[in-house]
């Protein structure tokens, strides 16, 4: 007998959330393992917020929200919230009952300056690593970096002279029109008026010039996991000083090896690192002058094994800019940037360790 198809929906319904997502669907070990970096987070949200007065929406919500967006490339918090209103994984992943409104998208403006405020993201990372520490996961001995550019929130014609003053539009459009072919522009001279913390750079001489921000990574080589990250403005110099900074911090009582691209091959950055204990395995650049790697680290059988680990670090930064929405930032100012930069190296941490665990 055919059914009818009928277009009442039921008025009542007893299944929950929990019940609707598979038992081997793969965000339910990720979501194990952000309840468990919450938890330890929890002591840190208490002093972000005041004893008394009208309860807001849990941090551990928002951020379990904001997860979701990397993990799924969404692109706005506005379209977060429209498939929050439907999406019944989404709904179960956040913590949000059948019948829970949504929350405004405004939400995520409020309480972003309480995240920066807080370090957040810096303290939901170290708790992801602590876990992929306990599981014993990471290596203390081997080590590779790398920098990537990351393209600014703002466009070529808000690279304006610094002592040139606004310039009204004529045409009657919002824009005014720029024309900057054939003008000399440096940092030292234009700065964007969208965002003024933004650097026009560029890495090679075949790549045009943008305005950027540099992402640095830290990852460790035996199942390439990132331990430490840093976002910094776009200069020459800033993925050199990044490294030294990062592995500098690095818990370690041995020596440890740092595999890098030739980019890192200054005699002045190896004497640095092999100043704090630290074996440069780092690619000879030897175009145009003589390299600062020799013979003494390249005869080792470990160089060969760090050049061949360190071309795994461009999986990280694949997935930040294809996944993890980072090829170019939503946000403005160095510090916004760097908030979410970090945050979302977690949430590839934490496919990363899901992933291992499923092996």
């Amino acid at each position: 007998m055919r059914g009818q198809d009928a277009q009442q929906a039921q008025m009542f319904s007893y299944i929950v959330p929990e019940q609707r997502v598979p038992a081997d669907h793969p965000l339910r070990p990720i979501r194990k393992m952000v309840d468990e970096a919450l938890r330890a987070l929890s002591p840190r949200f208490q002093t972000l917020y005041a004893p008394t007065g009208r309860p807001g929406i849990p941090p551990e919500r928002l951020l379990r929200a904001l997860l979701l967006q990397v993990l799924y490339t969404i692109r706005s918090e506005r379209q977060l919230m429209e498939q929050l209103d439907f999406n019944l994984l989404y709904r179960w992943f956040v913590g949000l009952n059948m019948d829970d409104a949504v929350w405004d998208v405004t939400v995520f403006t409020k309480n972003r300056d309480r995240l920066l405020e807080g370090e957040v993201a810096q303290g939901f990372f170290e708790a992801v690593l602590a876990q992929a520490r306990a599981a014993k996961l990471l290596s203390d001995e081997h080590f590779t970096v790398d920098g990537t550019l990351i393209e600014a929130w703002a466009s070529h014609k808000s690279f304006r002279r610094k002592d040139e003053p606004p310039t009204p539009p004529t045409d009657g459009t919002r824009n005014p029109t720029v024309n900057f072919r054939s003008e000399k522009r440096s940092n030292a001279t234009h700065r964007s008026t969208t965002d003024p913390e933004a650097r026009l750079y560029r890495k090679s001489e075949a790549a045009p010039a943008q305005l950027c921000y540099m992402g640095h990574v830290l990852m460790e080589n035996r199942h390439g996991l990132a331990v430490s990250g840093r976002l910094t403005q776009a200069t020459g110099t800033a993925e050199r000083e990044a490294a030294l900074e990062m592995i500098c911090k690095v818990p370690s009582r041995r020596r440890i090896t740092l595999g890098a691209d030739k980019h890192y091959d200054t005699r002045d950055h190896v004497d640095a690192l092999r100043s704090v204990n630290v074996t440069p395995h780092v690619a000879q650049n030897d175009t145009n002058r003589r390299s600062a790697i020799d013979r003494r680290t390249t005869r080792h059988p470990g160089y060969s094994l760090s050049m061949n680990k360190r071309k795994r670090v461009e999986e990280i930064f694949g997935w930040l800019k294809t996944v993890g929405l980072v090829r170019k930032t939503r946000h403005r100012g160095r510090e916004r940037v760097e908030w979410m930069f970090t945050f979302s190296l977690a949430v590839y941490n934490l496919v990363r360790m899901r992933n291992l665990a499923l092996a």
